[in-house]
Order: C-alpha cells, then sequence, then structure tokens
C-alpha cells in the first residue's frame, strides 16, 4: 500500500471546502478547475485527499488558512490541538497563562468565557473543518463511486479502509464536540451543502449514540492494531475512544456505561501495547518510534507540517524554559502551573518535568508575570540521545512531536476507574495490577511507588492529572468527578479568585459560538449563555 505520507506539501484541493457549521461566509469554491472525478480518478487521489484529512488536526491552513478570518480572526486561535488545549488544559489546575494580547485565549482560565470567545470558537469550527471533509471523502468512496470509477481488488479494498479510517476521524471529532460543546448541528456525507437546509441539531444522547454505532460499524473495516501506517487509526484506535467515550457516558447521557469501558479497554489492552519503560522519554522528537505505548497520534514534522497550533506550542509555551533545554529557539513565556497541581507530585514523581530554574512555585500573580509559577519541559523537541529534532526547521520554530490522542497509560486509568465506578467484566487485582505499573514507571528509585495506588475518588483523579499532564484531558476528568465548577475542589486561581472558588454550572460546557447561531436561528443555545 502506498504510503499517505501525511506532510503539507501532497496536499490538494478537493471540490468546494467548506465547514459542517452552516455559516454563509464558508461556502466557498475554489479557483482551480479540479472536480471530483478529476481527483479521484485513480488511487493516488484518495491516498492524497485522506491525507490531507489527517494533516488537518495538525496544521491550520491546507490551501491557505481553512478557517475564514471573519470566522475566528487569528488563524492561531484554528489549529485543533492549541484550542483543545486551551480548552481543556488552560481551564483548569493543569495551567495557567501570561498574557491578554488581543490574540490570547482571554476568558477562558478565568472561566468568563462566552458565545463570543474566539479561542472557543476556534476548537468548534476545526472541529467541523475536519467532519466537513471526512463527509465529503466518505461520499466519494461509496461503494458505488468505487464502482462506478473502475476500481476493483486490492485498489477498491484499500478505498474501503481509507474510507472506514475518515469515518473514525468524523466520529473522533464529534465525540470532542460532544464533550466540549454538547448538542450540536449535524451533518454527514447526505447532507447537501448549500441547500438551504440547516444542519438539525442532534441532543447529546443523539449525538453519542452516532459516535457509539459509527465506530461499532467500522471496526472490521479498520487495520488491525499496530499494523497502520503511523498517525493512522485502526481498531485499537476505535476501541480506545470507545473506552473514553464509554467512560463520560453518564456525564454525556445520564447513563452509566463502566462495563463497557472496560471492555473496550480490555480490547486494547490485549491488543499487544506495553508501556514505555521511560515516561520523560514520551514526549520527545523522536517519539514516533514509541508504537508499543501509543494508539493513535497526530503527527508533526518540523518541516512537512509547521504550526504553531500543535505541539510547537506545546514545546514553545512553557514559561523560562532555554532553548538549549527545549530543542527550539526559545520560550515564549506563555504557559505555567498552579501550585495545587505541582503539590500533586510527590517522592520521586519524574511526570511533571517541572522547570523551576528562575520561576516560584507560587502564583501570586495570574497575568503578566512569566515567572510565576512552574513550567514543564515535558514535551521537548530533543531526541533520546539529546540531539535537536532531525526535521525541525532552520529557525527552530517548529518541532517533530509527535500527540499521542490515545496511550496505553489512559486506557490502563479507563479501566481501574470504570472498575472503582462498578463496571464488570474487571476486577480490583488488575485494576490495581494497571495502576501500580504507572506509579513504578512514574516514580523510578521510589521503593514506596509500588504501595501508592488505591481504588479511592481522589487517587483515581490525581493520578490521572498526574499521568495524562497536558494532554487534553482534565477537564472532561475533573467533570466526570463533580470536580470543575464546584467547591468540591479548588484550586489557586480557579474562578478567577487567588485561593479559588466555585463557579456557574454553566462553565460545564462551553456555549456555541454565536457567530454559527447567527447562520442557523434553529440552534439551541447551551443553558446559561
Amino acid at each position: 500500500m502506498k504510503p499517505l505520507k501525511i506532510y503539507r506539501y501532497l496536499f490538494i484541493v478537493i471540490g468546494a471546502i467548506f465547514l459542517g457549521a452552516c455559516h454563509k461566509d464558508l461556502d466557498r469554491f475554489p479557483t482551480n478547475d479540479l472536480t471530483a472525478e478529476k481527483v479521484f480518478k485513480d488511487l493516488g487521489g484518495y491516498t492524497n485527499t485522506l491525507a490531507k484529512l489527517y494533516v488537518s488536526f495538525a496544521v491550520t491552513g491546507t490551501n491557505g488558512r481553512d478557517i475564514p478570518q471573519e470566522i475566528v480572526s487569528d488563524e492561531g486561535n484554528t489549529g485543533f490541538l492549541r484550542q483543545l488545549w486551551y480548552l481543556q488544559c488552560l481551564t483548569t489546575d493543569e495551567a495557567i497563562w501570561t498574557w491578554s494580547g488581543n490574540t490570547d485565549p482571554v476568558g477562558v482560565q478565568e472561566m468568563t468565557w462566552n458565545a463570543s470567545t474566539q479561542a472557543v470558537a476556534g476548537l468548534y469550527f476545526r472541529c467541523y473543518y475536519i467532519i466537513t471533509q471526512a463527509n465529503n471523502f466518505i461520499m466519494e468512496s461509496s461503494d458505488g463511486k468505487i464502482s462506478e470509477r473502475g476500481f476493483s481488488g486490492a485498489a477498491a479494498e484499500t478505498i474501503k479502509q481509507y474510507r472506514a479510517e475518515a469515518r473514525f476521524l468524523r466520529a473522533y471529532s464529534y465525540s470532542v464536540l460532544l464533550d466540549n460543546f454538547g448538542a450540536v448541528p449535524f451533518t454527514d456525507e447526505t447532507y447537501v451543502v448549500g441547500s438551504g437546509v440547516s444542519p438539525k441539531q442532534l441532543s447529546k444522547q443523539e449525538l453519542f449514540s452516532y459516535i457509539e454505532n459509527e465506530l461499532t460499524a467500522i471496526e472490521g473495516e479498520l487495520a488491525d492494531p499496530k499494523t497502520n501506517e503511523l498517525g493512522r487509526a485502526d481498531k485499537a484506535a476505535a476501541w480506545a475512544l470507545l473506552s473514553r467515550l464509554y467512560l463520560n457516558a453518564n456525564v454525556y447521557t445520564g447513563t452509566p456505561k463502566y462495563s463497557e469501558s472496560i471492555a473496550a479497554a480490555n480490547k486494547v489492552i490485549n491488543a499487544g501495547y506495553s508501556l514505555h519503560n521511560d515516561y520523560t522519554q514520551l514526549m520527545l522528537a523522536d517519539n514516533h518510534t514509541l508504537t508499543n505505548e501509543f494508539i493513535w497520534t497526530i503527527r508533526f514534522d518540523g518541516t512537512g507540517t509547521q504550526s504553531f497550533s500543535g505541539t510547537s506550542f506545546l514545546v514553545h509555551a512553557p514559561s523560562g524554559i532555554t532553548g538549549e533545554a527545549s530543542g527550539t529557539n526559545g520560550s515564549w513565556n506563555c504557559s505555567r502551573i498552579t501550585e495545587d497541581f505541582v503539590n500533586k507530585f510527590t517522592g520521586t514523581d519524574v511526570r511533571g518535568q517541572f522547570w523551576t530554574t528562575g520561576q516560584t512555585k507560587a502564583v501570586t500573580t495570574l497575568l503578566g508575570d512569566p515567572t510565576a509559577g512552574y513550567s514543564s519541559k515535558k514535551f521537548r523537541n530533543l531526541t533520546r540521545d539529546g540531539k535537536p529534532g532531525p526535521n525541525t526547521n532552520a529557525n527552530g520554530d517548529f518541532v517533530d512531536v509527535d500527540f499521542p490522542v490515545f496511550r496505553l497509560a489512559e486506557i490502563y486509568l479507563n479501566y481501574a476507574e470504570a472498575v472503582w465506578r462498578g463496571g464488570t467484566g474487571g476486577d480490583n487485582s488488575t485494576a490495581l495490577g494497571y495502576l501500580r505499573a504507572l506509579a513504578v514507571r512514574g516514580r523510578p528509585g521510589d521503593a514506596a511507588a509500588s504501595s501508592a495506588p488505591a481504588l479511592t475518588e481522589n487517587y483515581l483523579i490525581d493520578e490521572r492529572g498526574r499521568e495524562l499532564f497536558w494532554e487534553c484531558q482534565r477537564r472532561t476528568d475533573l467533570i466526570r468527578f463533580g470536580m470543575f465548577t464546584t467547591s468540591k475542589y479548588l484550586w489557586d486561581w480557579k474562578g478567577n479568585v487567588r485561593n479559588g472558588t466555585a463557579v456557574d454550572n454553566k462553565y460545564n460546557i462551553f456555549p456555541i459560538p454565536d457567530v454559527d447561531r447567527t447562520s442557523n436561528p434553529s440552534i439551541v443555545q447551551n443553558t446559561g449563555y
């Protein structure tokens, strides 16, 4: 099979480019004469188009900027990973932002966002951009289209697998929308863009069922675990997403599905994955070789997928870190960490990888002082032997660090929590064994590490924080434990108060952006906005 080689120079324009969010400014036709029949005339056309779909998670522009300035003014606020990090990490105890300029996520860390906050809108429209591309690809790779264009045998089977991967990427994007925005407009490959019919808004229950059914339906069409090209989805990616989806089912729908989360986790665990022995090597420039732990990654390359919204952001943003230590041209002095979160790392735990030089542990100033609060060098553009990323551009702006959307450690944590919450199909002994494996790796040389794990609420939520720090899951976890908006857990600067305060429960979900509701007045806004 021809590799996708998910890099920017492979991209081609396919038909009309739209976002699924029905804003009139997005109904833009390309200026060239490429048609679907020309693009999909051979297998290479399908391969390159699927590459474009994957890379939409990594860059802000695949043919110029993907999301028009009229929708989100700053292109940097339209990248998938950076916007997901804002909403999942900066809203929590994991992160604090330094600056308050026009392009910064003002209001996100303070929990004062609203329906016009562009840092919120960026993730919403990025997901719909990906969904719309996926819809187009799925439509053009239907059985009818494959037959009509004369594909048969191995080529036809390859295209069908591509189609299953596009369905996975669409399902994943909808899962991000469900988690962050709740009930949202829905389109699939049957929706006719420009028809004048607005997309229907699905309830959270309806969208949950759709995602679940899609992932179940494509399981047999995806590649077996660990057999696909790096950065492409396989059966294990679908199982991992199902495990995460089921773990949060009670939040989304009011119906627990912990047993189902355990079953999906078991499928991943039994597929032959294993923990990498050194946690500090997980987020380095050569982490693409860690295929035993990583299940599905967003791939980055300092030459081929240049973006300030991906892991380049995660490497540059932490305050105070020298270029020598980060493998770049230096820190942007943007992100820091709350003192309460730092205090969760005890003994010899290496997972925080805190940068303390020139930084104070106490965060006495929220904005303006990049030295107030530790930062972290968890993401570094260095290889395991200390050399700069091999594809880093000459200026040191862009990095080679891949981002693991799913890795085995999360699946261990999902299993343990689902068992603790009463799910069947697992047991306490196995759950504790998984937690011990994470603790021992995270606290090398600490004889007490193996005895630390416990199937308790505090240990589980804190361990998820330690293990998955800055990997875009903290907000979701805190909501599931009833700690995000309530007084059950207060961290410094929660609710924009030095010692923390409870906030309105409306902040458990983000608002549908005003720009979409203007275009589709039938959309019902989330309560409180």
